[in-house]
């Protein structure tokens, strides 16, 4: 998909003069299968939309384990930097697992385009709740699901990901360990 594309997509109501402010402010770029877009602890400014390609979002323990907390499949906007940041801290690593195609934007830049325009406005927090359900989703699952009920909850909403991402990311954002997942999807 276009980056034109995706904008439209995530905010169907975008249009003209709007519309073409957001899409000029975007820079894409390839980066590859293995790649780090923002480490845990790291600095990081810029929004993130996926064109093609998917990246996992992380939070890491001190000795480096990580436990997936998003998932982004191209065409999709990755978490809000508000939403994955403490005052531009990332608290988050964002892996790219599939070469990929991103368009980048500083947040300060897009925040100053909210102001300005309320179109641009309503498109961003459109984005910002819909992450924010799905992490709010992801939290229910965890407190009131158990091990089978987690996986089809997570086929429900993420169908096809388990041939796009890892075994052991997808236990982790599911709150179990690989064994449990594989032995969850040999008895379904």
């Amino acid at each position: 998909m276009d980056l034109n594309g995706l904008i439209r997509a995530l905010g169907p109501s975008l249009a003209g003069t709007p519309l073409k402010q957001l899409e000029a402010a975007w820079t894409p770029r390839f980066v590859r299968k293995g790649e780090v877009l923002a480490r845990q602890g790291d600095q990081v400014t810029q929004e993130i939309m996926v064109l093609d390609g998917r990246i996992v979002s992380q939070i890491c323990d001190a000795d480096g384990r990580g436990v997936a907390v998003a998932f982004c499949v191209g065409p999709g906007f990755v978490s809000p930097h508000i939403a994955r940041t403490r005052d531009s801290t990332s608290l988050v690593t964002l892996a790219v697992t599939e070469d990929a195609t991103i368009a980048e934007m500083r947040a300060d830049t897009l925040l100053a385009m909210m102001l300005q325009s309320p179109d641009i406005r309503d498109w961003s927090n459109g984005i910002l709740r819909g992450e924010l359900s799905r992490k709010t989703d992801r939290e229910w699952c965890l407190a009131a699901l158990g091990g089978s009920d987690r996986l089809a909850w997570f086929r429900g909403r993420y169908p096809g990901y388990e041939d796009l991402f890892s075994h052991s990311q997808i236990a982790s954002f599911l709150g179990m360990t690989r064994v449990t997942l594989s032995r969850l999807r040999k008895g379904s």
